[in-house]
């Protein structure tokens, strides 16, 4: 039981003031019916003014529902996108989600090269992160291993970069 989910009205006054942090839980309760009735589109609601606000969980979440077709169809491009603003901002989870994306070759190219780095920055708090980097590195050849491994270097300058402009 979330500490928000005590007081739904306190959640929802908090939510429709703009508070994103509200919102972000209004989605989740409505994604996965925690004291309201499950509601796709309401989750997709919720989700969407915070993450238009900025607030990464909410673009992670917002993803989620991209990728899955849940409450909307399903649309890679679009999942991609708020993974991305999430991964961005520090968000292993996005940033987990972003190294299955290219995995898999879903809605881009499919590239283990790519992959890696994303993978690699989630590990420090994913252990499933950490495992699939692992597996995939053994499938990279010494060119692709070097690019991924210069890849993961930049990527992780250019979120720090990020957060540090953004004052986090």
């Amino acid at each position: 039981m979330s500490v928000w989910t005590h007081d739904l009205e306190e959640t929802r006054k908090l939510a429709e003031a703009g508070n994103a942090v509200a919102q972000n839980h209004l989605g989740f309760m409505y994604q996965y019916g925690e004291g309201v009735p499950r509601d796709a589109a309401e989750a997709l609601k919720w989700y969407r003014k915070a993450a238009d606000q900025g607030y990464a969980l909410a673009q992670n979440n917002l993803g989620v529902m991209y990728a899955n077709g849940n409450g909307v169809p399903r649309d890679a491009a679009e999942a991609i996108k708020w993974y991305r603003k999430a991964a961005d901002q520090g968000i292993a989870q996005a940033q987990f989600n972003l190294g299955l994306m290219y995995a898999n070759g879903n809605g881009v190219p499919k590239d283990a090269a790519e992959a890696y780095p994303w993978y690699n920055l989630a590990s420090i708090f994913l252990g499933d992160a950490r495992k699939r980097r692992d597996e995939l590195e053994k499938s990279l050849t010494p060119e692709q291993k070097a690019r991924a491994q210069q890849r993961s270097i930049e990527l992780h300058k250019e979120i720090e970069e990020r957060k540090k402009a953004a004052g986090k």
